[in-house]
Formats: structure tokens, sequence, C-alpha cells
């Protein structure tokens, strides 16, 4: 049978991945060993959304290894062999204020998990399409550069930019730039699957995404700001805005606009391809403008501060430009804004968020 491997399949994407796939009849074997939780404390623990897919998919089955056991991880993709016609390595370690904590922890994750995991594929089923979760992170506070205006709620950018109308495009350079320890190893990663495409010759494409969002999302305050702020909103939990006025802008794009993406990409697969992926102009805001909806739709005031101290290498205004992707994949579209974003993540999860306070 037909089978797909998804790292990180607890997560946000790889949840949202396991259901997509399984629905298309596939086998669906997930890795997650609840590193989240290390990460980020046990609110952040993915184990209540692996019993979800594990109760509720039939061909699911669960493997707890960890991305960094060479022998685990080689064994297994052996063990499905030329089965295994789809990967999605969704697993990592994603907070650039954490990895400042434990770097090597981080690298180890982030790099050298996706070189096993590549070189695991490229000896025992180098035919399967491989799709990594990159992060516009790569470019380091490069977007920071570019002439931003100041408006009532938001930062934009200077409406005769090159990137005013689509956004950010993949032409961006990497280097000479301040990445945070987490980029720097998502770079690293990064280069490496594009390499194992164009040296080696798998089909491999790095999706460089934004702000990925959705109710599946653990978020912590280290990372997932959309859903954490959402959840604080909900149980009256204190939120601090770091920066920036409280203006910077995201565009947020759904698990499931971005796993749909991913599954173009496998119908048609290439070779050491390079994507910038995220809500583009029609799924973005800004942190006060976030703040905003969330009160909004959950008719509650959110309990919010601000410190004028920006987190190391974020970025004042990013959103995507998806045109070299659409030009590929023609027939792709988005589905999800913000509100309706935002309206999915109160109406799945608040009575869960109520019951854990």
């Amino acid at each position: 049978m037909a089978c797909i491997l998804i790292t990180g399949s607890g997560g946000l994407i790889g949840s949202e991945a396991a259901r997509f796939f399984h629905d298309l009849g596939l086998e669906v074997h997930g890795i997650d060993n609840d590193m989240r939780r290390y990460f980020f404390g046990h609110e952040a623990s993915t184990a209540w959304r692996v019993q979800q897919i594990s109760a509720g998919l039939k061909n699911y089955h669960h493997h707890h290894i960890d991305i960094r056991d060479r022998e685990a991880v080689a064994g297994l993709v052996a063990q499905l062999g030329p089965d295994l016609k789809y990967v999605l390595h969704a697993a990592a370690q994603p907070s650039h204020d954490w990895a400042a904590t434990e770097p090597l922890t981080d690298f180890g994750v982030n790099a050298l998990g996706t070189l096993i995991l590549l070189e695991a594929v490229r000896m025992h089923a180098p035919e399967a399409a491989f799709a990594f979760l990159s992060t516009n992170k790569v470019y380091g506070d490069a977007p920071n550069e570019l002439p931003l205006v100041e408006t009532a709620t938001r930062w934009e950018i200077a409406p005769d930019h090159p990137y005013a109308a689509c956004g950010i495009d993949e032409s961006l350079r990497i280097d000479a730039s301040t990445h945070s320890v987490f980029g720097a190893s998502k770079v690293a990663a990064d280069v490496m699957v594009q390499e194992y495409g164009r040296y080696f010759g798998l089909n491999t494409a790095c999706f460089r995404g934004g702000c990925l969002t959705g109710s599946g999302h653990s978020g912590s305050e280290l990372h997932g700001f959309l859903a954490y702020l959402m959840k604080c909103t909900v149980i009256g939990r204190p939120y601090t805005v770091y920066g920036y006025k409280g203006k910077q802008v995201r565009d947020n794009i759904h698990s499931y606009d971005l796993v749909n993406a991913i599954w173009h990409f496998f119908q048609k697969p290439r070779r050491g391809a390079v994507y910038n992926i995220g809500g583009t102009r029609s799924s973005n805001c800004s942190m006060l403008e976030a703040i905003g909806l969330c009160e909004r739709v959950s008719g509650r005031r959110l309990a919010w501060s601000y410190s004028d101290q920006n987190r190391t290498g974020d970025h004042i205004w990013w959103i995507s430009d998806m045109s070299r992707f659409q030009s590929d994949y023609p027939d792709y579209r988005l589905t999800y804004d913000i509100p309706s974003i935002i309206e999915e993540m109160h109406e799945n999860n608040r009575f869960r968020l109520l019951e854990a306070v």
C-alpha cells in the first residue's frame, strides 16, 4: 500500500497532513516524540493531538522516534521501502528565542535531523518526493531593511517598492543578516534539502513558511503567536507584545492550505525547489489587528502589555509572495483568511482551553 512518512506528526502541520493524506487513501506513518513539550512545557505538548489522530485514523501508524536517532530513522524508512511515496518533514525546534538557550539541541533537531532523514530516503526510498518545512527566518532580518511606512495599526511597505503588490519573493538574500540561532540551523537544513535534490537527484522542495497556524496548533508564548494569542484571550492570561509598537505584520497560512500546497508538489515534484509560502496579501495582520480580532470573536478583552524590546532577528513586516509556487502549480488556491482562521480557532478550542485552566 502506498504510504507517506510525516515527521512531527503531532504538530500543527504534521497532524493536519496525517488527516489530509489518510483521507486520500494513503497509509500514514508518523514520527513524533513530543519534543515540543520539552521545548515549551506541558501546555505545548502534542500528546493530545497524537491521541486524536491515532484514535481517529485507522491507517495511521505512530512511531515514537527522535529525529536525531540515525539508526531508528533509517530502519523505519528501510522498512517502508518502495511503498514510501512521499515524505513530509515537519519535525523541528521552531523558536528562535528557545534556540539560544540550547544551540546544540536546536542544531541537532533542525539541521542534523534533516540530514539523517534525507540520507535515509536517499538510501532506501530515492523515488519518494520530499517536502521540507523551512522558514522565512532563513532570510534573517534582511526584510527589516525594506522601506516601511507607519500607519495607525501596522507597518506597511512603501507603495512604490517592487514587493508592495505581492510581498517578498525568493530573491531576497539569505546572508549578511542576523538570523537567530534557530534561523541559522534552518538555513543549514534548507540548503541541504536543496543539495539532495540538485546533487543526488532526489525530488525535494523547501517551503519557506511565514506564520503557520490553525486550530490544531499547541500555541505557546515562544511559538505559534496567533494560537497563543487566542488562548490568552479566552482564558484571561496576560500577553506581552514585544517591540515595533505592536504594528509588526505577519501573513498567516492555515495548516490545511499549506498541506494542500505540499500535495500539489507531491503530484508534480521537482528537484531542489524553493518556495516562499504564506498567507500572502489575502491573509495577513499586525499584532494590534490580531488582538482586536481575537477580542471581537471571543467577546473577551485581552490583558496585554507592551515591551519596547523586540525579539532578536524578528521581522517588522513580512508578507510572502507565492508567485513562483503558483506559476509551477497554477491550480492551487488559498482558502482561509485571517478572520476565518481566528473564528475556527475559537470555535474548535475554546472549551478545551477553558477546561485546562
